[in-house]
């Protein structure tokens, strides 16, 4: 009895410990009214309907039971079952508790997992759109259907529950016979069992009305289309009838069941009933068939144009791409000298040399300063102002904890000493050094460089997925210089405060770490950090949202703030063709990274907006939501469910304003849509001539869409330069152009979110981003120098292909990496122009664009920095300058060493020797310079000479 009761505490306390903890997280970043709403609108769900339930099952018991007739064991089926009856006659009351309680349970666990259709419905507002075919507001579809459907789902449970368990009671009881002669079943088991299975008719004819309010929102395979949403002919002149014309013969066999109470006999029910399965199987399913067959099919564009129409529309209302601009674009250029265009091809866009999602390794290997930092293996492309004041687009990344560097893992190390990243690493996106290596603007540790002071300690991150237990007597590594290791203790209210006893049995029960309870590194000032990635703590105070696979860090005001959008969803928008989001989502780069957040969901959706904008501060830990849609009504639902939770978008400051974008989960849906839904009539669509797909990815050999491309870029008929987001298209199966995509991405232009259409002309083919990367490929020249860049064991990395349009053409750039022999990360050595047949392949983006446009400086396309071919082809060797300065001398001599070292690697094709080389030429001409003596400037000041 003591081991028994014991193991029951012990079970209550393992709940109760999980219930403890999440209230306790909950309260500590400020969000415990998401708590407190969740779990009392699932405990109220769970015991109305699990009530109802087993009210429902338990009085029908009784009723049954209630209603038995005088027994007399006159045949041997009743003297059969007198064995269970008096087996059951001691504890029938607490088989009728068990029973409904079991079934009460069951049934209240699953209404508790309906919270959301509980809060969309009883908070619902409306869209003031009205669906084509009842002139419904949407809202009804959106919010009310999907509770008046868990509604009737319950109401068929309980019937059919109530009926079998009513039934079995009867015959238990002698209520119904099987083999015994004579009547089968007593007028009281006859006119309960009929009211049961009428109510269960009745519900049924409900099902019917619902289901012609149902068809609105109907997914079904279309030849013509593909995923189809909506009433179709069919469904409009044969489903929509046959629905109204079983739900009068379902209230009526009804009625006839309800009649036995007076009749007792089930004649009459029994016919009804089977002449409403055959209307069923004549009316809703043989009837719509011959109207497709003969009446669609013969002429089935004409017959459902009108019904695309209203598909069209309701979908580019739904995803918010209605007021997508399409303009027809030549593809080809009419300038006929080129070199008036060089100017311009510099001002079309800041073209983003630096591959934000190949450079994380030159990151890491430069930057990551001690093992125990790490890089997230895709960086984020920002905007920040340089040391002019200009703003430029910037690759910018977090030196984050990466427990994998740690010496020694143990307990102490992993969750006390090393609990925080430091620093953020920043470069210029346009720019490389001519090593390869990145113009970084903000660098080393901690991090100096062209950013304000801020706060650089990271405790929050897209890495930093484990606990930590900070403040308390055991110190943290902060981080460590030529002075040694420096240490800290974590000042932010951040966590659950560990010094209460009851928090630490908790948590050591909800981690499984027993050692909380008595480890002596936890005391006063004690607190856990967890739920660490900006994912996690956005999605736990607000569950209502989906979450945008990529979040990114920004300077704001002093702080790292990781930016997080987020979507408010709907299956319910009528006539909308729906999307999976994890195939819509998903491109080579999440394919690479074994898919992000979003990408993970498979839900299906026809309706979306970008409503929230959410920040997660990386030091303190802090969640603000701020509205950013202000006019969706998804998120006027939630908001009213969960009050004082989303900020107003007025609340956004200026600094926060700067680094909000248009986010790339959401653009990947809706170019996805617009392969299709870019055109405007029903013909074309149905036709199908005019479908595109996304291309795969030319930069790698997976069959995975190429991602879409922030960057800085200037469209036909703009006055100057937008940070967009931008992508291409393809004709369905294709690799010629059809169109060219970008949107408005910078949150403080007026035209945000403006998407355009650049689509090429169909008369003559463009080339698409998959002949451009041949081209390059298949050129002599070009392939000539990428088999010398891949000398000995170096690897060639291509990186993103940018495309911008350019006085009716379209210009490609692409940057080109190479990892040199034993340094396995990336620098950028050579840069791919392409603009109508132009090709180039140089050093530089200058270079490059001034052989594809043929003007002065242009160099012909040759082997890089290769020596000629003999000694003699050689001019002198110029003599290096001599100083007196002895430190001086020492470093130009060493840099002329490192310059013929170089050569000598580049005659024996040894790259990584040649890299070597390289470095200790740029330490040397570092050396020189600081050796130099400073000059007076004019002025009479200290100058730099």
């Amino acid at each position: 009895m003591t081991l028994g009761v014991l193991a029951v505490l012990a079970m209550a306390f393992v709940m109760f410990a999980g219930f403890w903890t999440d209230w306790l997280w909950y309260r500590s970043v400020g969000y415990s009214s998401v708590f407190t709403t969740t779990l009392w609108t699932k405990i109220g769900l769970f015991f109305v309907f699990g009530l109802i339930m087993a009210a429902a099952v338990g009085v029908n018991i009784w009723l049954a039971h209630r209603l038995r007739p005088p027994l007399s064991a006159m045949s041997m089926e009743q003297q059969s079952l007198d064995r269970y009856r008096m087996a059951i006659a001691p504890y029938k009351k607490w088989l009728l508790i068990g029973i409904t309680a079991l079934v009460g349970l069951i049934a209240g666990a699953s209404a508790a997992g309906q919270w959301r259709t509980w809060l969309m419905w009883v908070n619902g507002v409306p869209f003031h759109q009205k669906d084509p075919q009842f002139h419904l507001d949407v809202s009804f579809f959106a919010f009310d259907l999907p509770w008046y459907r868990f509604l009737l789902g319950f109401g068929f449970a309980a019937a059919v529950l109530s009926v079998i368990a009513a039934a079995l009671t009867h015959y238990l009881y002698g209520g119904l016979r099987i083999t015994s002669p004579g009547g089968r079943a007593t007028a009281a088991a006859t006119g309960h069992l009929s009211v049961l299975i009428g109510i269960f008719v009745a519900l049924k004819a409900v099902a019917y009305w619902l289901d012609r309010y149902g068809l609105a929102v109907k997914s079904s395979d279309f030849k013509a289309t593909g995923n189809w949403t909506g009433l179709r002919y069919v469904d409009a002149n044969a489903y929509l009838p046959a629905k109204t014309i079983l739900f009068c013969i379902a209230v009526i066999c009804a009625l006839l069941f309800f009649a036995t109470l007076w009749r007792r006999t089930w004649q009459l029910p029994v016919i009804g009933f089977g002449l409403m399965v055959l209307s069923a199987i004549l009316i809703g399913g043989l009837y719509p068939a011959i109207v497709q067959k003969f009446q669609v099919q013969p002429n089935e564009q004409a017959k459902e144009a009108p019904y695309v129409e209203k598909n069209l529309e309701a979908t580019r209302k739904a995803y918010d791409i209605g007021g997508t601009d399409v303009k027809k674009y030549p593809g080809v250029s009419s300038t006929q000298d080129t070199t008036k265009l060089r100017g311009p091809a510099t001002d079309a866009a800041s073209f983003r040399l630096l591959d934000p999602n190949i450079v994380s390794p030159t990151f890491q290997q430069l930057q990551q300063m001690k093992a125990y930092y790490g890089f997230p293996s895709n960086l984020d492309v920002d905007r920040y102002k340089d040391k002019d004041g200009k703003e430029q687009d910037t690759v910018i990344g977090l030196r984050e904890l990466d427990l994998d560097g740690v010496q020694k893992n143990n307990w102490i190390n992993d969750h006390f000493r090393y609990t925080h990243g430091y620093g953020v690493v920043a470069a210029k996106g346009t720019d490389a050094k001519g090593s390869g290596e990145p113009v970084f603007t903000e660098s080393d540790l901690p991090s100096k460089g062209s950013l304000p002071p801020y706060e650089q300690r990271i405790y929050y991150g897209e890495k930093t997925t484990q606990y930590s237990i900070v403040g308390g007597p055991q110190k943290e590594i902060d981080y460590s210089d030529d002075s040694g290791e420096k240490t800290t203790s974590y000042k932010g209210k951040s966590g659950v405060n560990l010094s209460n006893p009851l928090n630490r049995a908790a948590y050591a029960v909800s981690f499984g770490e027993p050692q909380m309870l008595y480890s002596g590194a936890i005391g006063e000032g004690s607190r856990i950090l967890y739920n660490r990635t900006p994912k996690e703590r956005v999605e736990a105070v607000a569950p209502w949202l989906t979450i945008d696979g990529d979040a990114y860090p920004a300077v704001v005001d002093g702080k790292i703030q990781w930016i997080v959008d987020a979507y408010t969803t709907t299956n319910g928008y009528p006539y909308a063709s729906r999307t999976t989001l994890g195939d819509t989502t998903a491109d080579s780069l999440t394919a690479k990274n074994n898919q992000r957040a979003v990408v993970a969901q498979q839900n299906q959706v026809n309706y979306i907006r970008n409503s929230v904008k959410a920040t997660v501060d990386a030091y303190t830990g802090d969640v603000k939501l701020y509205e950013w849609d202000t006019k969706d009504p998804v998120l006027k639902t939630w908001r009213k469910a969960f009050p004082d939770t989303v900020k107003d978008k007025s609340e956004i400051s200026p600094a926060l304003m700067d680094h909000l974008r248009y986010p790339q989960d959401l653009f990947k849906v809706q170019r996805e849509l617009l392969t299709r839904y870019h055109v405007k009539d029903a013909d074309t669509f149905l036709s199908g001539s005019e479908v595109w797909e996304v291309p795969s990815d030319p930069t790698n050999q997976t069959s995975s869409a190429v991602p879409p491309y922030y960057l800085s870029m200037k469209m036909p008929g703009a006055k100057q330069q937008d940070f967009s987001l931008t992508t291409t298209f393809v004709p369905n199966k294709r690799n010629n152009l059809s169109a060219f995509m970008a949107v408005n991405a910078d949150a403080r232009s007026p035209d945000y979110g403006k998407m355009q259409i650049l689509k090429m002309p169909t008369d003559r083919t463009v080339d698409g981003p998959k002949l451009v990367q041949s081209q390059f490929n298949s050129d002599k020249d070009i392939a000539e120098q990428i088999r010398l860049l891949k000398g000995g064991d170096s690897e060639v990395d291509y990186g993103n292909l940018l495309t911008v349009p350019l006085d009716g053409g379209l210009l490609y750039v692409e940057p080109v990496y190479v990892k040199g022999g034993g340094l396995k990360y990336p620098l950028l050595k050579r840069v791919l122009v392409t603009y109508g047949d132009k090709i180039a392949f140089e050093s530089t983006l200058e270079k490059a664009l001034n052989v594809v446009f043929g003007t002065e400086g242009a160099t012909p396309v040759e082997p890089p920095d290769k020596p000629g071919s003999g000694e003699k082809d050689k001019p002198d060797k110029p003599k290096p300058p001599t100083s007196d300065n002895p430190a001086l001398q020492k470093a130009i001599d060493d840099a002329q060493k490192a310059i013929d070292d170089g050569k000598e690697a580049l005659k024996n094709d040894d790259w990584e020797e040649y890299g070597k080389a390289q470095e200790r030429l740029q330490e040397a001409l570092e050396r020189a310079e600081d050796a130099q003596p400073k000059k007076k400037s004019d002025k009479g000041g200290d100058g730099s000479g």
